[in-house]
């Protein structure tokens, strides 16, 4: 990958998308293109078939390098699927230096200790996120480093994901003639590219409905606070419709998307919508309404699980800022609204934001949300090497390939 250029890979269960960025002199974020195909060989966010998978990459990263002109080397990859887990660690450590001042390698210490938690086999760590540090019972510290004590305390939030599920997607795009510099989990991505600071100071849910999963992430005091992947989402609501008027999957995905609405009191005019019979039967005939009451008990089912999700994150009543819907399933008429009800909170939709440059009108769509924040970490990810700041998962300082830590993992098991 060129030192200025950045590819995202979202590998979605409906979709996969590949986007291609640069940043220029004045650190303008550019599109410089946009690689789309559909999806094939994915279950629920999880890859399920190798070869079908392999094909679909491919098609992405063509079409990505075909807009921009940049023969793409390697990607930041996304990861979702309800084998996603999420937990608080705490740890501790004494300051030990001459002047007892807290170092880079202290902190690299204290984070390792909050590693030391008892996981299965099959299952390993795929991000670190310091939530706040203690140093001599002295709490709110966000960046310990120079401070002065004997005792420095940790809070973190731990992602798992499975081992083979991960070395799945490395396989897939390495397949596929692309190597992969790190592995994200998509929500914390999607927070990146639709979320703002302000936001996640004062507290607000991330809701991202793919195809395959629904992804959650709760921020509060500029933090992550919990995660959560929900093994149901948009592509349910094209099943629903499908068998619900008996028609192919295509043309039930083409008409949630052109006459759907989620939220009955939404739709003003009643039309008619015509359906196409199939092998060659006569068309039939429906109305919004009637489609209506096929999609809204399902984005019901999503947002009252979300619901459940943020109750258990405990930041119930900390989030002012509302909720932030994205991604695809977002788009159906209605969406917003409902879950306004549901949820009994502020809601609007979250599109990527925050380029100056190249395919920006195209870019603005809450299907890109986790592709636009994919980019996003990968320039951050740059910034905090060049400058040595602590960060989310690379706080360990080890600056391994992504390729070694799955080899390191298997060795282990």
């Amino acid at each position: 990958m060129n030192e200025h250029i950045y590819v995202g890979l979202d590998i979605g269960t409906t979709k996969i998308c590949a986007i291609v960025a640069s940043v220029g002199a004045n650190n303008e974020i550019n599109i410089l293109g946009i690689g789309r195909s559909r999806s094939e060989g994915l279950t629920r966010g999880v890859i399920t078939h190798i070869e079908r998978t392999v094909e679909s990459i491919k098609a992405a990263i063509a079409d990505a390098e075909a807009q921009s002109g940049v023969k793409i080397q390697s990607v930041v990859a996304g990861i979702a699927g309800d084998h996603i887990q999420s937990f608080q660690s705490r740890g501790v450590v004494a300051i030990s230096g001459a002047e007892q001042e807290i170092t880079q390698a202290d902190v690299n210490r204290l984070i390792d200790d909050t590693k030391k938690i008892a996981l299965p086999a099959d299952r390993k760590i795929l991000h670190v996120i310091p939530q706040e540090f203690i140093v001599d019972g002295q709490d709110g510290v966000y960046e310990p480093v120079g401070m002065s004590g004997v005792r420095m305390e940790a809070s973190v939030h731990i992602i798992t994901g499975l081992v083979s599920a991960t070395q799945n997607i490395i396989r897939c795009v390495q397949r596929a003639g692309v190597s992969v510099s790190d592995i994200v989990l998509e929500p914390f991505a999607s927070s990146d590219a639709v979320l703002y600071g302000e936001e996640k100071e004062v507290g607000v849910v991330l809701i991202d409905i793919g195809g395959g999963t629904t992804d959650l992430a709760v921020f509060a005091d500029r933090t992550i606070r919990h995660t959560a992947v929900i093994g149901i989402a948009g592509s349910k609501v094209t099943d629903d419709i499908r068998r619900g008027l008996g028609i192919l999957t295509a043309h039930a995905e083409e008409i949630k998307l052109k006459f759907g609405h989620a939220y009955m009191p939404s739709i003003t005019a009643n039309e008619p919508i015509t359906i196409p019979g199939i092998g060659g039967g006569d068309p039939k005939s429906i109305d919004k309404q009637m489609l209506c009451q096929i999609i809204q008990p399902r984005m019901e089912e999503i947002l009252e699980i979300a619901a459940l999700e943020i109750k258990r994150s405990g930041y119930q009543k900390h989030l002012s800022a509302g909720v932030v819907l994205t991604g695809g399933g977002s788009l159906v008429k209605g969406t917003a609204d409902l879950a306004r009800e549901v949820l009994g909170a502020p809601v609007k939709i979250g599109i990527p934001r925050g380029f100056r440059g190249g395919f920006v009108r195209e870019i603005e769509n809450p299907m890109y949300a986790t592709g636009v924040g994919l980019v996003l970490h990968a320039i951050k990810s740059r910034q905090r090497g060049a400058s040595g700041n602590v960060g989310e998962e690379k706080v360990s300082g080890r600056r391994d390939s992504i390729v070694n830590r799955m080899r390191k993992w298997f060795d282990e098991l």
